[in-house]
Parts: C-alpha cells; structure tokens; sequence
C-alpha cells in the first residue's frame, strides 16, 4: 500500500471547544474508510482538514504529489441556473463524455431518470443530491471523500451507490472516506472504521458490525478495569482499618471471549408480548384499507377528475391493506412513489379517489414528520419547561418511565435541560419530538425519516425505544438498516400499487430492477431528455431486428475493449512512475506502449461513435 495523505500531530481549535488535540492519522491505497462519532466531536471537519479545505491551527496535513481528492459536502454548491448536463459534465465535449462507457454507466446509474435540459433550481432535494452526486464520481479522483452521502436517496440510489463504490477501483488501488449514519452502507462499502470521540480518532479493522463488537468489547474491558480498580481501593481502605487479611479478597472478574458477549442476549423485541398489550390498547381493528384509489387531477385535465378513461395522474391504485394492532411495517418507495399520499389517506387526512379508510374507534395517530413542525409552538421554551408539562409516565418496556428518564434514554444531559428549544441541533430536535409524542400516548405510531440528522449511538438509542414500544408502529425511510431493525414486515409503493416483500429490501431492489429494465432497454443509458450518440440504443425502425441486434452487439463489444485498452493504459502508467527514473530506455519504451495504447483506444472510440450513429440514423 502507497501513503497518500494523513496528518501529523492535527489541532483543531474552535471558539468554543477544542475538535483535535494531537492527532495523527494516514490514508493508503486500496483502503475504505467509515467515519462515525456522536453529532459535533469533528466527523465533517476531519474531512475538511484532510481534503485541504480547512487549514489546522497545529501540526500538519499531508500529501503526496499528485494525489487528487473529490470532496462530495453536506451541502451542494450548484448553481440553480445551470443545466443538469452542464453539472455534471461541464464544458466536455458529447463525444469525450459520450465515448467513456463509465461516465455513460454512472449518468444512467444515479441521475439517468433526471431531464438532462432541466434546471438546477427546479430540482428536488433528492434530484440535487443526485446530481451532485455524479458531478463528483465522473471526475477521476485519487481519493473520495463523501460527507452524508445517502442523504435525500431513495433505498434503490443507495445500493446503486454503495455497488459503485465497491467496484470504482481496482482491488489495492484508490481511497473512500465515508461519515454517514448509514449502517448498512457503512457495512456494504467500508473495510475499516475511525471512530472520532474525545478530540481523537481511534481506528478499527472492519465494517460497522465489526466496529461494534469492538467497540462493545472495549467498553466492557474499561468497565471491569473500572470495577477492578475500584475493588482495588476498597481492598486498600479494608487493610487499613481491618488489617493485612482483606488482601485474601479473591478476584471476581474475568475477561470472556466476544462471542460470549452476545451468547445470551435475548431477542430484540418480545414480539407475543407486544401484540398482546397493543391488542388491549387498540381492540382488533385499527386500520382496514378498501380498494384504494387516489388521483390529482393533471393540468388540462379538469373534465377528467374522476380518472375515467385517463391514465395520468393517479397515485395509488386498488390498495387492499390490513393493518392489525401490534404491527411493525416499513414502508419503501422512490421519491414520489405516493408514501406520503398513503399516510395521508390512514390518517383520513386526504379523502381517497376512489374505495374507503376504516379506521378503528380507539386508534390515536401521532407522527413525527421530517421537518419538525411539532416543535414549532414551543420553540422558544427551554427544554425543561416542555418536559414539565407532562406529568405522567408512559408505559415502555413493560414498566412505566418518567419524561426524564426517557430524555436520558435518548441522550439528554442536565445542561441540554435548560437550553431553548430553537437553540437545540437537529438531531436533538428530533429526539424531543419522538419524546413528546410517545408522552402523548398514541397507540399508532407514524415515523416519516425519523433517522435525519442522528448519529449511530443515537439511532441505536432510538432504536432500543422502539423496541418496547406497545402499538402499531408505520415506518418511512431510506435508512436500509434501520427500516430491518425496527420493522418485522415491509411493503414498497410500486407504479401506485402497494406490495408486501417477504424477501425484505433485498425483494423490492430485484422487483425495481426487473421493472426498470425493460423501460431503459438493452445497452440504454443516455439521460433522459438528451439527444445524441448514446440514444442510440433505443432502437431504429429502419433497421432490421438482425441488423440492430448486431450493432447493439458491436456496441456491446467496443465498450467492453474500450474498458481493457484503458486499464492497461493505467497499468503501463503504474510502471512508468515506478520505473528508476534514471533508466532513460526503460522510460522510453514503457512511454512508447502507452502511446501505443492511447491510439488503439481512439480507434476503438471512433468504431463506438459510428456504431452508435447508425443505430441512431
């Protein structure tokens, strides 16, 4: 492994804390890299320093010549003016960006669904993060640094992602930096983890589930050095006040192997359990869903409301659903699939199209939205004051708990208790809104993305709450890990028609894909609404079946030479700049088969443009 970059004895000073105190870290070829760590302790200012964004206020960052580093933000730097083709291309000629069968794959794999004519500025969340998504991965960069980059993605961009980056480089070559709370994505991407705590940054090999049987170990083994030194203190005081006897104290703790720590724990949630409180809590109906249909109304289409002899418009279609007392379900879907209509349609908020809601009498919906409005009216109450309005406990776990026993569930401190409301970060927010309304005591549980803005001991925190939780509990998220922990039954939203994946999330992604497939057609991957070589492969009426089956074929079989020629390109450049730079001869031939190469390859981009061309013709 070649060293491409690090720090060496890193301070990071802010007016109001110290991030880094003397740290010093490195980054090699072939590694990936999970960044976690509570809200606040540095996660994005590592990033920062190590991209050279951010200059330290001690010590030193690290490069080596030449290294190049793409930086994906929590926040993209589009211009809303600007194209889709323009942001993610720039002034590239068609034919430069057109001709590279990588940046097609990429293009058609994350933001192939977006005009390419549109404007930035009429994009949605998900649409933005996606274009500055593929801004970034068709650059050739050394080292990628992505900071929260699932965040606004749909399940189905997520996995297109993490496939990307495992198969971006070849085994040994390039680096990935990664901070997301993203568990799943943390496991499917990443090798080894840092975890950023206490002004330093201590590493582990492996993904998260590694990292955390680590991290459990460790906790452990501060816990009995803890008790030991302890027990060490009492022993001491005993000799002092009783005599040389209390040494015969026999030592009562022992280190156990990893395994052993999870042997006996018990499942999650005691499922029989639950269902048998949520039964009393709610009776046996809760929501019975009746042949459900919704449409908006299409401009132009205002004689056509009720959707007779018109296909456009309609969000759901014939939705049949049961939903029982107790029930734990996920519900997935792309951005605009219709989950919110669904939720909408539950609550008897929004009145369906067509069929009808049943909802049972003793059902008490509450929902814990994505943009907080709940906290709205006690924004500038001290969180202190909130909590004292409610007086009584609530039932979790099978025993009762006060509101401040559930805000330290959830990661509050004393000082956090008398901080205002409006002054409090996101994730705090959104732990006292999941408070406040478990206060409320719903017995149907609606959660719209309550993983945003939560770092993983507080999702994990989260997570435990849920677990003893006595209802029925709806669950919206991208969150792949969180969706299958929480949830014991997940549906997706498809074309309008809700279906049950017994296979879980892993089910809906093959079903997407074998929808998909068909529409883009074989060899397909221009962005939708652009013109040029690579429409080509959405077929030619003037062509014979045969004849478009054999330049789809030559097509086919260009790229895949394309894609050799430029790996041997990249391996005669490794030898080249490994070669003794004295050895004038050896330099000379090794530059004289790149040259070779390089030229083979223009060929072989010309025989793809013109393939292209006449399937297009």
């Amino acid at each position: 492994m070649a060293f491409l970059l690090g720090c060496e004895k890193v301070g990071v000073d802010f007016p109001s804390k110290t991030v880094f105190d003397e740290i010093s870290l490195g980054v090699n070829t072939g590694e990936r890299i999970g960044i976690v760590g509570r809200n606040g302790d540095g996660k994005s200012t590592l990033l920062a320093l190590l991209a050279g964004q951010l200059e330290p206020d001690r010590g030193r960052v690290i490069r080596t010549n030449g290294v190049t580093v793409g930086m994906l933000g929590q926040r993209d730097e589009l211009d809303d003016a600007d194209t889709v083709g323009h942001a993610i291309v720039g002034d590239r000629p068609e034919y430069e960006w057109a001709g590279d069968a990588r940046i097609r794959g990429i293009i058609a794999g994350i933001a192939g669904d977006i005009p390419w004519e549109s404007h930035v500025g009429t994009l949605s969340g998900g649409q933005r993060r996606r274009v500055d998504l593929a801004r970034l991965l068709v650059g050739d960069w050394d080292v990628l640094m992505l900071d929260e980059p699932t965040n606004h993605l749909d399940i189905r961009a997520i996995n297109w992602l993490a496939q990307h980056l495992k198969q971006r480089w070849r085994e040994g070559a390039g680096a990935l930096l990664v901070v997301t709370h993203d568990r799943w994505f943390l496991d499917e991407t990443c090798s080894s983890m840092w975890e950023v705590h206490d002004r330093q940054i201590e590493p582990f090999e492996g993904g998260f589930s590694a990292y955390i049987m680590q991290r459990v170990e460790r906790d452990r083994v501060a816990r009995v050095t803890e008790e030991r030194r302890q027990n060490k203190l009492r022993r001491e005081l005993a000799w002092l006040s009783r005599g040389a006897q209390a040494r015969s104290t026999k030592q009562k703790f022992r280190i156990k192997a990893a395994q052993e720590l999870i042997a006996d724990v018990p499942p999650l949630r005691n499922e029989l359990e639950l269902k048998r409180m949520a039964v009393t809590r709610l009776g046996k109906q809760v929501v019975d869903v009746k042949n459900v249909s919704v449409r908006f109304a299409q401009p132009g289409n205002a004689n056509n409301a009720d959707g007779a002899g018109d296909q456009e418009g309609w969000v759901l279609r014939d939705v049949e659903w049961l939903i029982g007392p107790g029930d734990r379900i996920g519900i997935v879907g792309g951005n605009g699939a219709g989950k919110t209509t669904l939720l909408n349609v539950i609550q008897r908020k929004l009145r369906p199209t067509k069929g009808y809601v049943k909802v049972g009498k003793t059902v008490k919906f509450a929902v814990l939205s994505q943009h907080l409005d709940e906290l709205t009216a006690v924004g500038d109450d001290r969180v202190r004051q909130v909590v004292g309005r409610f007086g009584h406990a609530v039932m979790l776990d099978g025993r009762d708990q006060t509101p401040k026993q559930l805000l330290e569930r959830l990661g509050f401190t004393n000082a956090d208790m008398n901080e205002p409301v409006c002054d409090l970060s996101g994730g705090q927010k959104r732990r006292l809104a999941l408070m406040l309304i478990l206060l409320e005591e719903p017995n149907v549980l609606i959660l719209d993305e309550p993983g945003n803005d939560l770092d993983v001991d507080m999702l994990a925190a989260v997570e435990d709450l849920l677990d003893g939780w006595p209802g029925t509990l709806l669950l919206v998220t991208h969150d792949r890990y969180l969706m299958e922990r929480v949830t014991d039954n997940q549906y997706a939203l498809i074309d309008g028609r809700l279906r049950h994946l017994p296979g879980g999330i892993d089910e809906y992604l093959k079903i997407m894909a074998d929808v998909e497939e068909p529409r883009q057609g074989a060899g397909s991957t221009r962005p939708a609404g652009s013109s040029g070589a690579s429409s080509a492969a959405s077929g030619n009426a003037a062509l014979s079946n045969n004849e478009m089956r054999a330049l789809k074929k030559t097509l086919n079989s260009t790229e895949r030479k394309m894609s050799t020629m430029r790996g041997k390109i990249e391996d005669a450049q490794a030898r080249l700049n490994a070669a003794d730079p004295t050895d004038f001869v050896a330099l000379g031939n090794i530059q004289k088969e790149i040259d070779d190469y390089q030229a083979q390859l223009e060929e072989l981009e010309l025989v793809w443009l013109e393939t292209a061309d006449a399937l297009e013709a």
